[in-house]
């Protein structure tokens, strides 16, 4: 039983900082077998991520783990996602949670559906992004700047909409910052990168496994997190908005 335990905290380590295990990889492929044909191991696995509010994703015969909902010590708070990007505002990062989103709804449709793209361009997610913020919030353009401090839609809608496409006509000198909306696109892309979601390559993202496992696993099947945030974008006062 000390061995098996011992087996299983060697895969949860591995697992809480972000890597996967797979059978297809030399170095985790004994561990992965260890998961799957020991149940003692199996079973102290999950029972510990369980405890410790991490969530279990398995695709392409790799397992990851996420943070689960409100879990503040593996995952993150606002605050936290806005000191890693170098935001201000909350409607900063409810702009950035609203690219996540479009960029992963641009794979799957439904949580059934299978992937309808190899990749996608950040100047296709810039486009959707715009145009489903149009859609939502269709009357932005009637909208006083007095509103900007909304913590809505609408405040959203208006920070994009008032941002230029890009600071130079130069794209190579085009940064990640909230000075543009390429800048906001590429700070989301460079965001999901760095969590494994996409590898980015030349402006074009592409899907990882980890990708999947979530998308497939949970995203439609258990309700997401960002749409939970963005629904906050709805709800909440505006006089209430962080760092305004």
């Amino acid at each position: 039983m000390e061995k098996g335990f011992e087996k299983a905290l060697e895969i949860y380590s591995v697992l809480a900082t972000g890597q996967s295990i797979s059978a297809k990889d030399k170095e985790t492929a004994e561990l992965y077998n260890s998961f799957y044909s020991d149940s003692e191991v199996y079973d102290a696995v999950t029972a510990l991520l369980k405890k410790l509010n991490l969530k279990l994703y398995e695709y392409n015969e790799s397992i990851f783990v996420t943070a689960g909902a409100g879990n503040k010590v593996f995952g993150y708070t606002n605050d936290d996602l806005k000191r890693m990007l170098g935001l201000r505002l909350n409607k900063e990062l409810y702009l950035v949670y609203f690219i996540v989103y479009e960029a992963l709804l641009q794979f799957y449709k439904t949580s059934d559906t299978y992937q309808v793209k190899d990749y996608i361009r950040l100047d296709e997610l810039i486009e959707v992004v715009g145009k489903e913020l149009g859609r939502i919030s269709s009357d932005t353009s009637v909208y006083t700047q007095d509103d900007v401090n909304d913590s809505s839609f609408k405040a959203v809608a208006l920070l994009w909409d008032g941002l230029p496409p890009m600071i130079s006509e130069d794209k190579d000198r085009n940064k990640a910052s909230r000075g543009s909306r390429y800048g906001f696109a590429k700070l989301t892309a460079n965001l999901m990168n760095q969590e494994g979601i996409f590898t980015v390559v030349d402006d074009r993202l592409y899907p990882t496994d980890r990708f999947h496992a979530i998308v497939e696993n949970y995203f439609e099947e258990s309700g997401s997190s960002i749409m939970a945030r963005l629904e906050e974008i709805k709800n909440k006062p505006a006089d209430t908005e962080e760092g305004e």
